[in-house]
């Protein structure tokens, strides 16, 4: 009923020599860490050119260096920050960047990124705060 496998499996399950270079889980954590903590300060920066504050101001600051630590000292793409109005995205911008925090500081614990997490976490309750209608002071 069956015709017996005639040609070597392409996916092979042996350890041994391959044509692609493999990453262990501590690269693979570090890329997906800054991959959320540039997202986490795209919306930053979009937030402080919506309404601009000294605490975001850190924030991103803050951000920006842990990504190019992450990174290796590849800087992040920065939004310059500029005057507007703020409109009805503000609270979808706090609310996109309380979940990226989120997911950031899933990974930092993962990964034991001491500084990372406690950004991440510090951020976390700013954008709970702004969109709870108070805001908290920088560290």
């Amino acid at each position: 009923m069956y015709e017996p496998i005639r040609a070597k499996s392409v996916h092979s399950t042996t350890a041994g020599p391959t044509d692609f270079p493999h990453r262990s889980r501590e690269e693979e954590l570090d890329i997906q860490l800054a991959g959320h903590l540039a997202a986490l300060l795209s919306v930053t920066d979009e937030l402080r050119a919506l309404t601009p504050s000294p605490g975001l101001d850190t924030a991103s600051e803050r951000l920006a260096e842990q990504v190019t630590r992450l990174r290796a000292g590849r800087t992040p793409a920065r939004v310059p920050a500029a005057d507007a109005a703020p409109d009805a995205r503000t609270d979808a911008l706090h609310r996109r960047a309380h979940t990226l925090a989120g997911r950031a500081l899933v990974v930092a614990a993962s990964r034991a990124d001491t500084a990372a997490a406690i950004l991440s976490a510090e951020r976390m309750d700013a954008h709970a705060a702004a969109l709870a209608g108070r805001e908290l002071t920088p560290r």
